[in-house]
């Protein structure tokens, strides 16, 4: 019998063993039982709280979307213009944590399973989302809409296809230089844009 007052101690245990677990194995291929193992605790009960490994991944993913909204909740209140507030949501993309090996490689199985998973491919649908209308609240009060969304969907596009290089490791970018790059194109979109406003 579970000790009383240890469910969340022990529910977060086991997701951080399923982020470290599957950033090893770099797949989801890992069983309930190797999880369990890297949190200290029995199958059984790994079991008891979620049900399911697809659970335990699921419930692994909706965590690190949580942190990554906590990020950009006090990134942004710390941002006082929009241009800042773009800034601060490209920033939070490409914290240091995000590219723990563990982080990528479970991210990488994630996306991975989202073809074969409609709840995994969901939540991932829910971080697309969440950061394109993080970057469109900021765009639209700085060029047109229709613009604004172009524009939002490139950095966007730069934010995850940077991210996916240092994953793989194929011409892997330096944080900085991948913040660096998005706030260029960001920059030179925006130039740009007041240009054809100024015409």
């Amino acid at each position: 019998m579970p000790k009383v007052g240890m469910e969340p101690v022990r529910r977060k245990a086991l997701v951080d063993a399923t982020l470290r677990a599957v950033g090893d194995h770099g797949s989801l291929t890992v069983t309930m039982s190797e999880i369990a193992r890297h949190a200290g605790v029995s199958p059984a009960l790994a079991h008891h709280y979620f049900g399911s490994k697809e659970q335990l991944v699921i419930e692994t993913i909706r965590s690190l979307l949580r942190q990554l909204r906590q990020d950009a909740v006090a990134a942004l209140k710390a941002a006082a213009t929009p241009r800042e507030k773009l800034s601060a949501i490209i920033r939070v993309n490409f914290q240091a944590h995000q590219f723990a090996p563990e982080t990528v490689a479970a991210w990488l199985a994630f996306y991975s399973e989202a073809q074969r998973s409609e709840a995994v491919r969901r939540l991932l649908v829910v971080y697309a989302r969440r950061l394109n209308s993080n970057l469109l609240a900021s765009l639209r009060q700085l060029c047109p809409a229709t613009r604004a969304v172009e524009i939002a969907d490139g950095a966007a596009a730069m934010i995850d296809g940077l991210y996916l290089r240092q994953g793989l490791k194929s011409a892997p970018v330096s944080i900085e230089s991948s913040i660096a790059l998005t706030e260029s194109y960001v920059d030179a979109q925006l130039r740009a844009c007041a240009a054809e406003v100024g015409k």
